[in-house]
């Protein structure tokens, strides 16, 4: 689940007094759980959990935001209780790099990243010299670097994995040059590139069917899940752990196959 956002400007200003925190007149079980998802298919599923989620007796705020790095600062911060938008190595990436104390408590949907074009119809015949547009947060590029190497368009560092940048390919035999953008902004970059690696909901916001309109696509053994985080101190709260069972309902489940049609699979 995976992407400098892909990707963006924080819609966030002033956020509301925290489920978790003191102040209010209300109690904690009265006050909602502020959950952040990004603009796209994450909320419109967390849209549909909290609905399943008020028939358990459980109120949910959905919070959106407009990129990737916003969810986890407000989140760290205490401005919302859980998050639902990044993938795994995301999420380890921003606690290494900031120090966050947050922590995966359950797995949501696979996003599988995709290469498009408006100007070649097989990936193959990128031309040498091409522009290839990709993410320029750590984690998202990489995914990009690694789908290009899947398909033989280069070759990277052995070993580097889910670490690597531009400066670990050690072939590069069409000569491609890298465009890093921020993720959000790539769907629209695609008439100045050759090829783009593009997010599934940032493609699908886009109008992109990933399915039908990429060129290549992660397949489902991706190891880019997405996963509902919240600050450790927080983890075995019994609101977040409902807020997992809602999202694990056969409902949303149902939701996910019937709108995205395999473009978006849940993955727990």
């Amino acid at each position: 689940m995976n992407f400098k956002k892909l990707v963006c400007v924080a819609v966030v200003a002033v956020l509301p007094l925290l489920a978790f925190g003191c102040g209010s007149t209300a109690t904690k079980s009265e006050q909602p759980l502020k959950v952040g998802v990004t603009a796209g298919p994450h909320a419109e599923i967390m849209e549909v959990v909290q609905k399943v989620a008020a028939k358990q007796g459980l109120k949910v705020k959905v919070v959106e935001f407009n990129d990737y790095i916003q969810p986890n600062v407000a989140l760290n911060q205490g401005d919302i209780d859980a998050n639902s938008f990044q993938h795994v190595p995301y999420l380890e990436n921003m606690i290494k790099d900031r120090k966050y104390e947050l922590v995966s408590v359950a797995k949501t949907v696979i996003f599988p990243m995709g290469i498009y074009s408006k100007k070649i119809k097989d990936l193959k015949a990128l031309p040498n010299n091409s522009i290839f547009a990709m993410p320029n947060d750590p984690t998202n590029g990489s995914r990009a670097l690694l789908l290009l190497q899947r398909e033989g368009l280069i070759k990277l560092k052995p070993g580097i994995g889910i670490k690597a940048s531009v400066a670990d390919i050690i072939e590069n035999p069409k000569k491609i040059k890298f465009k890093e953008l921020d993720a959000a902004l790539i769907p629209r970059s695609l008439e100045d590139a050759d090829a783009a690696a593009v997010n599934t909901n940032y493609a699908m916001t886009a109008g992109l069917q990933p399915k039908k309109d990429s060129l290549v696509i992660e397949d489902a053994n991706s190891p880019y899940v997405c996963v509902i985080a919240v600050q450790t101190k927080n983890k075995d709260n019994p609101q977040i752990k409902k807020l997992i069972a809602a999202y694990h309902s056969a409902e949303v489940k149902k939701f996910i196959d019937d709108k995205y049609k395999g473009a978006i699979v849940a993955g727990w």
